[in-house]
């Protein structure tokens, strides 16, 4: 079995405007890195039981969202989060990215996935959209696998320079699901505080100050690895935000492209043991392109060699 790579055509044609970061170049820039990369499998994204977003969204929520599209132009969710005619599709092919992925970890048809879609999704609360988010793709694949899969101990591991709002809103209160985000604190979206633990101390929180360079964030990232043998996931997906890259122009973190291998890395080799090797990733932010094509290489890198 191989690493797969699971995108969409339709990444593209979500388009946010002039000027947004969250912009369709994004993922065509992490596509061309890859293409470079041997031995991948290239899957594309494919329909899902709309129902499997109730199980994480409210039902009102998913109405709304599915009857917000526009026919032309630009519609604002939020001061964020924009959408287009060609956003739905988008919308729809990255949820269903990660579906597609645990269905092939779980058939052994793929080692492991990561999925090169947008928009991202952890800003996403129940029945929020936020911070360029429209549906939650990590949560609704967590939910997939303790719905369809019976799976008792899910890992979220969220390296995404923001914190995931959205996914620790829709887990707070489910013993099922860890979900661990490191951060930049205090930052937007202000939530991410090492005070909030979840009902089940499933939500861990490191918040860390602008300027964290890799050292600091490593040290840091030894309290992970001792969360993850504490909790001992089954099955692990990350939400892989790459913005914490030192040339990203929204927040102020100092790592460099082969940090994201080691993160990577370090965090397989803590969960291989329990998880028999199941894991699922998918983008999140990152938006300076060089820098999210060379993040996003290493990180798959270090999927590949996790045989």
């Amino acid at each position: 079995m191989s690493t797969a790579i699971v995108t969409s055509d339709t990444s593209e044609d979500h388009i946010t405007g002039d000027g947004h970061p969250e912009q369709p170049k994004r993922v065509s820039a992490v596509v061309r890195r890859l293409k470079k990369r041997k031995n991948l499998l290239w899957v594309k994204s494919e329909k899902f039981d709309l129902k499997i977003l109730k199980k994480v969204h409210g039902s009102d929520y998913v109405d709304s969202i599915e009857n917000s599209f526009p026919s032309s132009g630009l519609r604002f969710l939020d001061g964020d989060t924009i959408i287009s005619p060609g956003s739905k599709k988008a919308t729809y092919d990255a949820v269903g990215s990660i579906i597609k992925a645990i269905d092939g970890v779980e058939s052994k048809k793929f080692n492991n996935v990561f999925c090169a879609v947008r928009p991202p999704g952890h800003h996403c609360e129940k029945n929020k959209a936020m911070g360029f988010c429209i549906f939650n793709n990590a949560a609704i694949g967590a939910q997939y696998l303790i719905e369809k899969y019976n799976y008792n101990k899910v890992c979220i591991i969220d390296f995404d320079v923001h914190h995931g709002n959205g996914t620790q809103d829709i887990f707070y209160d489910n013993k099922k699901v860890l979900y661990i985000s490191t951060h930049q604190y205090p930052f937007y979206p202000g939530t991410g505080s090492e005070n909030e633990k979840g009902k089940f101390n499933n939500i861990f929180n490191i918040p860390l100050p602008a300027g964290t360079s890799s050292e600091n964030y490593f040290d840091a990232y030894n309290h992970v690895l001792k969360k993850l043998d504490e909790f001992k996931p089954e099955f692990l997906i990350f939400s892989a935000g790459f913005d914490a890259h030192q040339d990203d122009p929204l927040a102020q973190f100092k790592l460099k492209s082969k940090d994201f291998y080691e993160i990577t890395r370090r965090t397989l080799l803590a969960t291989n043991k329990y998880n028999n090797r199941k894991v699922v990733s998918i983008l999140e932010g990152g938006y300076d392109l060089n820098a999210l094509a060379e993040s996003a290489d290493e990180h798959v890198k270090a999927l590949q060699q996790n045989k």
